[in-house]
C-alpha cells in the first residue's frame, strides 16, 4: 500500500483529498504545514507527497527545495499543487525539484490520475537499453544518472523519465499526447502544456546539451543531432 502525505492548509481541500486517496486504497496522511510534514518524515518516508505552494509559515517551494537538498528525501515523488497560473511559477516549481504539478481548482479524478501515474513510474523497472547517449549527453538507466560532457546533472524523477523516453526514441518526432501517455501515463487531453513546462526545465538543466531536444512546431519534440 503506497503512503501519501497531503500537505495542505485548506481543511476542506485536505480532507477531500485524503478521503479520495484512502478510498482508492492508499494510506494517506494529512499535514497542515511544513512543521507537521517534517515530523511525519522523521517517522516514515512516503512514496509520494502532495505539496501545496501557499502554506502558513514556510511556503511549498521552500519546503520542496529543502527536501531535494537532503539525500534521504531526494527520491520521494512530489506533486506540487498551486493556485498560481503563470509559466514562471510552474517553472520555479519544476526547477526546485517537483515531479509534476496540479493547478487549483482541480478535479478529484485528475488528482488521482496524476497520483497513480507518479506511483507507477516509481515502481516500474526501466525497459530497453540501460545506457543511452547522444552527443555529450549520457543516461544510465540502472544508476538513474545523467551526465553532460562527463558532469552529472541533477534531474527530478519526472525529468529523468522524460529524457529517458526521448533517448529511447532518438530522432523520432513524439507528440505531446504520446509523451503524456508514455511518461505521465495520462490521457492526451489532460494539460498537454505540462509537457512544454517540463521540456523547458529539462533544457535549462542540460545546458548546452539541451539543444539536442528540438521543438517540432505544431507536433511535439524530437531528441537528436541536427539534421
Amino acid at each position: 500500500m503506497a503512503l501519501v502525505y497531503c500537505v495542505e492548509d485548506d481543511t476542506n481541500i485536505r480532507d477531500l483529498t485524503v478521503y479520495a486517496l484512502r478510498n482508492q486504497g492508499y494510506e494517506a496522511l494529512p499535514c497542515n504545514d511544513g512543521a507537521e510534514l517534517y515530523n511525519a518524515l522523521a517517522e516514515q518516508i512516503p512514496d509520494l507527497i502532495l505539496l501545496d505552494i501557499m502554506l502558513p509559515g514556510e511556503d511549498g517551494l521552500t519546503i520542496l527545495r529543502k527536501l531535494r537538498e537532503r539525500e534521504r528525501y531526494r527520491d520521494i515523488r512530489i506533486l506540487l499543487i498551486t493556485a498560481k497560473t503563470t509559466e514562471y511559477d510552474v517553472i520555479a516549481g519544476l526547477d526546485s525539484g517537483a515531479d509534476d504539478y496540479l493547478r487549483k481548482p482541480f478535479g478529484v479524478m485528475e488528482m488521482l490520475a496524476r497520483v497513480r501515474a507518479l506511483l507507477r513510474r516509481s515502481e516500474a523497472s526501466e525497459r530497453g537499453e540501460r545506457v543511452l547517449a547522444c552527443g555529450d549527453l549520457e543516461l544510465d538507466a540502472d544508476r538513474r544518472r545523467v551526465q553532460v560532457d562527463g558532469e552529472t546533472v541533477q534531474l527530478t524523477a519526472r525529468e529523468f523519465d522524460l529524457l529517458h523516453y526521448l533517448l529511447l526514441n532518438r530522432d523520432i518526432v513524439l507528440t505531446r499526447e504520446q509523451l503524456l501517455d508514455r511518461v505521465w501515463d495520462l490521457a492526451g487531453d489532460i494539460e498537454t502544456r505540462t509537457v512544454d513546462m517540463h521540456i523547458k526545465s529539462l533544457r535549462k538543466k542540460l545546458a548546452a546539451a539541451g539543444s539536442l531536444i528540438h521543438t517540432v512546431r505544431g507536433v511535439g519534440y524530437r531528441l537528436g543531432e541536427e539534421e
